[in-house]
């Protein structure tokens, strides 16, 4: 269980049970939050799709805005977690670890696609924080991954120029979540983790384009 829990102020679990009661819980939440929206993200929704009764939920959490706040941390650390294990069994090469970093982004906010523009709005200061925190944790496994392969990278600065294209990955997908529901654009999320690993190959391997 993360330090953040913490911070919120949530009750972290000490026994298996007790964490497999926390998971049904979050799992639930993220159910309710991705069919009802916001406007039904309730406490009473939440405890009848984990089967649980209310007080349960109560004993641990102070209410539904405590209750968004973990699974917005829920997110963000599935994201850290796949993004870093994705990472440690990339293939060789530059493109191995753009495209397993880009897939594995992907991977997590597929799971979230509904939910997502529920979990950014109205998002408190500690949660941004959070979430940037996040994203910059991201963003330097990507760079420490792909340093053994900074001699493929074309363009001048190639340090600046892949952290750029890291910014660009995530920034994209974030987008691409937040706004999904009502900006589709007819891609699989695998299709548009393939379509974006190629584009940021292209920038990261061509060289630089003169100006007129």
């Amino acid at each position: 269980m993360s330090a953040q829990h913490a911070e919120h102020g949530f009750r972290p679990p000490q026994q298996a049970r007790s964490r497999e009661s926390l998971q049904k819980v979050l799992a639930a939440a993220e159910h309710v939050l991705s069919t009802g929206g916001i406007e039904e993200f309730t406490v009473a929704a939440v405890a009848e799709r984990a089967g649980l009764s209310v007080g349960a939920i109560y004993r641990r959490f102070t209410g539904k805005e405590q209750l968004l706040k973990a699974v917005q941390d829920h997110l963000l650390e599935q994201l850290e977690t796949g993004v870093a294990e994705a990472l440690a069994a990339a293939p060789g090469g530059l493109r191995g670890a753009i495209g397993s970093f880009t897939h594995a982004m992907a991977h997590t906010f597929s799971g979230y696609t509904r939910a997502f523009p529920e979990l950014l709005n109205g998002q408190p200061a500690d949660g941004a924080q959070r979430g940037s925190q996040a994203l910059d944790t991201i963003q330097r496994a990507l760079l420490e991954s792909a340093e053994a392969h900074l001699g493929e990278v074309a363009r001048p600065g190639p340090r600046e120029a892949l952290r750029f294209a890291a910014r660009s990955i995530i920034g994209s997908c974030v987008h691409r979540a937040a706004t999904f529901p009502a900006w589709q654009d007819g891609l699989s999320w695998p299709a548009w983790a393939d379509a974006t690993t190629e584009m940021a190959m292209a920038y990261l391997t061509s060289g630089p384009v003169g100006h007129p």
